[in-house]
C-alpha cells in the first residue's frame, strides 16, 4: 500500500485529503508543520509527500531543501501560491510537481498517481539508467546515440545536453531557469526562447507527433519534463 504524508495546517483540507486518499487505498499520515513533517519522513519513510508551502513554523520550500539533503522522496506541492516565481522556486528546491489551490480531486489524484507509479516502477526516485527506451525511440546517454524506428538520429551537442538533463530527471519537472543554467551556464536564466527552439528540434527528431509530444512535455511558464 502506498504511504502518503499530507503536510498542511488547514484541518479541513487535510481531513478532506485523508478521506479521499484512504478511499482509494492509500495509507495516509498527517503533519501540521515543517518540523513534524521532517521527523515523519525520517521515521516512517513515506512513498510521497503532499506539501503545503504556507506552514506555521517554516516555509515549505525550506522543508523541501532540508529533505533533499538526505531524502529523494517525491514531493507534490499543494499550495495557494499561484505565481510562476513561487512555482519555480519550489521546483528548483527539489519538488517533483506543483498544483495550486483550489484544485479538483481528480487532478490531484492523477498527479499523485503519476508520481507514485514512477517511484514504484523504478524502485528508486533516482534516474541513473543510461539507456532509455520508448515505443518510438531509444537514447543511450553513455554512447551518445539515439535511434528512432531503427535509424540513427543525429543530435547536436546542445540538443544532447538538454535531453540528458531531462532524462536524468525523468518524470520530474525541471524549471526553465534550472535547465538554462545547466545547459548554457549560470549567467543564463531568462532566455526561455533558447529552450523553445531546442525543444522543438528534439521533438521533431524524436517524437512521433511533435505537435502532440508524449515524452518531451511542456508545463507552460514553469519548465519541461521527460516521460518515458
Amino acid at each position: 500500500m502506498t504511504q502518503v504524508l499530507v503536510v498542511d495546517d488547514e484541518p479541513q483540507l487535510a481531513r478532506l485529503l485523508v478521506i479521499n486518499l484512504k478511499a482509494r487505498n492509500y495509507d495516509v499520515d498527517c503533519a501540521q508543520d515543517g518540523g513534524t513533517a521532517l521527523d515523519a519522513v525520517a521515521a516512517h519513510r513515506p512513498d510521497v509527500v503532499l506539501l503545503d508551502l504556507g506552514l506555521p513554523d517554516m516555509d515549505g520550500i525550506e522543508v523541501i531543501k532540508r529533505l533533499r539533503v538526505w531524502s529523494q522522496v517525491p514531493v507534490l506541492v499543494v499550495s495557494a501560491r499561484h505565481g510562476s516565481e513561487e512555482k519555480i522556486r519550489a521546483l528548483d528546491a527539489g519538488a517533483d510537481d506543483y498544483i495550486t489551490k483550489p484544485f479538483s480531486m481528480d487532478e490531484l489524484l492523477a498527479r499523485l498517481g503519476a508520481v507514485t507509479r514512477r517511484t514504484l516502477s523504478d524502485g528508486s526516485t533516482n534516474a541513473d539508467e543510461a539507456v532509455v527506451e520508448t515505443e518510438e525511440f531509444t537514447v543511450d546517454l553513455v554512447a551518445r546515440k539515439a535511434r528512432r524506428r531503427g535509424k540513427n538520429i543525429r543530435l547536436t551537442p546542445t540538443e544532447w545536453h538538454v535531453l540528458e538533463v531531462l532524462i536524468r530527471n525523468r518524470g520530474r519537472l525541471v524549471s526553465q531557469r534550472r535547465l538554462l543554467q545547466e545547459v548554457w551556464g549560470s549567467s543564463y536564466g531568462t532566455q526561455t526562447n533558447y529552450l523553445r527552439v531546442y525543444m522543438a528540434h528534439l521533438r521533431r527528431k524524436l517524437e512521433a507527433d511533435p505537435s502532440h509530444p508524449r515524452h518531451l512535455i511542456t508545463a507552460p511558464g514553469m519548465g519541461y519534463r521527460f516521460d518515458a
